[in-house]
């Protein structure tokens, strides 16, 4: 097919071969593909002086040959006249070599990728500013750039193939906020749905989903004492609040869907200090189209959503939380992606980012597609995805959504619905060495980065390090003691006793790897009720039962994890498009407001909790636990110690999961002394009966448990007791 009609069927596969200044020998013609233009010329960007008319074909393309001086390379501006009127602007096809910079290193580091790849704001040889597209569609047999510079005209600026698989375009001057996509054709010349940048830092929603030029450097960063004071995270306290954006508090304003990440920045984090909790983790960020996913059927990985603000604003939210001491952990989904036409799916026509075959490339789940793990391309993908938002967004954590799914060939599927390994198994062997990469870059580069697993089987070493055989994750969820112990919990404590194992069995484990304790979005949602409605008995039963949970779930090993909305007790499951049910925090009558209760307990236990190292600088070590009793099923008492490594440092922890009261209650201690009561959940402040106990006991010489020592304590109903020895 001739050039001029290549440009006209939008199929032009390499514009640069005759658009352009294009030399040769002391000879030279300039080519401007301007089908809508009546008459066009070329001017010296400097001086203005008019260097050609060039003449049109019928089909639109404006050509002039050059001879003697102007033969010589001068960087040109187009003059043209519309209908419209005239336009003037610098003719992008005379920056090709500033277009193939793009792809010179793009696939020597995971890195690369963001900082060469997508739309990237650069500055050509000769000083031209703009912004260099690139974007990866092996398979396509022509991509057009498309935004509101051209008018989303798919005929205006054909882009360059290069033999990487990568079509790259210069667009001279043009700046921060400008949208565009890519009109792609297949290998056969069909039409796709246009696509949004798969590297694009900012995302329109629907209808648009444009993607949006955006400059990372234009924010300024405020939180280096942040940075130079972060601490080892295993032997710091880690109690996480699991936050949806979207349905944490609703705007006042009815005109208003959601509060900003500039409100959040305020709001939340002013309320995640007062409740002294150390880190926010937010469920996926990543844009997406459908609010019912949550964000867990991500289209633009590398946008934080723009429901909430932009790029700058959700950076503003990382930057205000680290300035108040407080951890940031994105929930990320590098498992599976939708089919939405804008997005990743037979991006090109072909299954560019997705395995072709559904037994590997469709989740049934979630009806959604799955990445190519075994693709290089694909991994480099979503190495530099996880590199990008600690890069990019300062980020302290990742916490990277449904592993198991990545982990096991036959997830979800039954027999003939899957295919094994090369070996016969049922484990993918390309996710598994992926996500070792991932971990290993990640630690490399930033050696106190968090990354934590979503991860529900047995699957050895999660948590252990890649040189050990393990994954390389820095913590793994404990889903078998949120299993157990939730399923303990909802029995009636009649019935507890027979059900005791379930609350000591997670110590079998609980070294296995590094464990944190989660209480998750998960658990109250889809008809599993709310954390209140889990609890047994009356009213003043089902709150005493969540306040000795929580109690427990603050002694037990293991970095913390609660969902909000669970720290003050509401009563309905969790709804995305509601607001947290805040008026139950309201003053009421009677007794008192037990949400209230549960809220002043569940700040309590975050003080405690991070004042006490005995409560989490060993929670990954046999040395930081020993039973005291692990046997009591008969009354459904637990009682353990723990320790910070420190001389004669200890916390004891009495559990009593029956609304009975125990007087002159015997327990052995570790290290002789005096002890004194820390936190009861029992406690008026907390809604509890306020039985009257001993604040301070001291031990004796009386054999307990294996110990020495003991001491005599009263056990109040349905609580959990934390004693810390004093300084002897």
């Amino acid at each position: 097919m001739h050039f001029e009609q290549q440009l006209l069927e939008g199929c032009c596969m390499h514009p640069f071969s005759q658009l352009g200044w294009i030399s040769s020998a002391n000879k030279a013609f300039v080519s401007v593909w301007f089908p809508q233009a009546s008459a066009l010329s070329i001017r010296d960007a400097k001086s203005h002086e008019k260097i050609a008319d060039l003449k049109k074909s019928n089909a639109g393309l404006f050509t002039v040959n050059l001879k003697s001086e102007k033969s010589k390379y001068r960087l040109y501006e187009v003059v043209a006249h519309t209908q419209d009127g005239e336009y003037i602007y610098t003719d992008p096809y005379q920056f090709s070599e500033t277009a193939y910079s793009a792809v010179h290193f793009i696939d020597r580091a995971p890195q690369n990728l963001y900082e060469q790849a997508g739309a990237q704001l650069v500055t050509s040889d000769n000083g031209v500013k703009g912004v260099r597209f690139a974007v990866f569609a092996p398979n396509a047999s022509a991509i057009s750039l498309i935004g509101d510079f051209n008018h989303w005209d798919k005929q205006l600026h054909p882009m360059q193939k290069t033999d990487m698989g990568y079509w790259v375009l210069f667009i001279p001057n043009l700046t921060p906020g400008a949208l565009y996509k890519f009109a792609i054709k297949d290998a056969h010349g069909h039409q796709l749905p246009d696509k949004s940048d798969p590297i694009g830092f900012s995302q329109h929603q629907y209808p648009s989903h444009s993607s949006v030029v955006y400059d990372h450097k234009a924010y300024k960063w405020n939180d280096a004492k942040w940075h130079q004071t972060k601490k080892d995270p295993y032997k710091s306290p880690m109690s996480i609040y699991e936050v949806h954006l979207g349905s944490w508090k609703r705007p006042s304003d009815l005109h208003k869907t959601y509060l900003s990440y500039v409100e959040l920045a305020h709001d939340l984090i002013a309320y995640v200090k007062e409740m002294a909790y150390t880190h926010i983790e937010v469920l996926p960020v990543s844009e997406f189209p459908f609010d019912g996913s949550w964000g867990y059927q991500p289209v633009g990985l590398f946008a934080p959503t723009s429901r909430f603000g932009s790029p700058d604003d959700f950076k503003f939210f990382v930057d205000t939380c680290h300035q108040q001491n407080i951890g940031v952990i994105v929930d990320w989904v590098p498992a599976h992606f939708p089919e939405d036409g804008h997005g990743l799916a037979q991006f090109d026509g072909t299954h560019v980012y997705e395995y072709a075959d559904p037994r590997k490339g469709w989740h049934p789940d979630w009806n959604s597609c799955i990445y190519d793990f075994g693709k290089d391309t694909v991994r480099q993908l979503l190495v530099a995805n996880a590199l990008f938002w600690f890069d990019k967004y300062k980020v302290d954590g990742i916490r990277v959504d449904a592993v198991a799914s990545m982990l096991y060939l036959d997830y979800s599927r039954n027999q003939g619905e899957w295919l094994p390994n090369v070996d016969g198994g049922n484990h993918n062997y390309e996710a598994i060495s992926l996500l070792q990469w991932i971990n290993t870059a990640v630690y490399a580069q930033f050696p106190q980065a968090i990354t934590i697993a979503e991860e529900s089987t047995s699957f050895a070493g999660v948590s252990k390090p890649v040189s050990a055989g393990g994954l390389g994750f820095g913590f793994k969820w404990n889903m078998g003691w949120m299993h157990d112990s939730l399923h303990y919990i909802a029995k009636d404590s009649a019935y507890r006793a027979y059900h005791h194992c379930e609350l000591t069995f997670s110590m079998v484990y609980a070294y296995d790897e590094n464990f944190v304790l989660p209480i998750s979005h998960d658990e109250v949602v889809h008809g599993k009720g709310s954390m209140i409605q889990k609890m047994p008995g009356d009213e003043w039963q089902k709150f005493a039962n969540l306040r000795a949970y929580y109690g427990f779930m603050f002694g037990h090993p293991g970095k913390k994890l609660q969902f909000m909305g669970n720290e003050i007790a509401q009563i309905a499951e969790w709804d995305h498009d509601l607001s947290l049910d805040w008026d139950c925090l309201q003053t009421q009558g009677g007794d008192g407001n037990f949400h209230t209760g549960i809220s002043n307990l569940y700040r309590a236990l975050n003080k405690v909790y991070v004042k006490e190292p005995c409560l989490h600088a060993l929670d990954h070590e046999h040395s930081g636990f020993r039973w005291i009793d692990i046997n009591n099923a008969q009354h459904s008492i637990l009682s353990f110690a723990r320790f910070s490594g420190l001389q004669n440092d200890v916390v004891l922890v009495v559990n009593n999961f029956t609304p009975s009261v125990y007087e002159h209650f015997k327990i052995g201690v570790p290290f002789a002394g005096k002890y004194k009561l820390i936190l009861n959940t029992d406690d008026a402040d907390f809604g509890g009966s306020g039985y009257k106990v001993k604040q301070t006991v001291s031990s004796k010489a009386i054999a307990a448990n294996d110990f020495d020592n003991s001491v005599d304590i009263i056990v109040p109903p349905l609580a959990t007791m934390f004693f810390k020895i004093l300084a002897r």
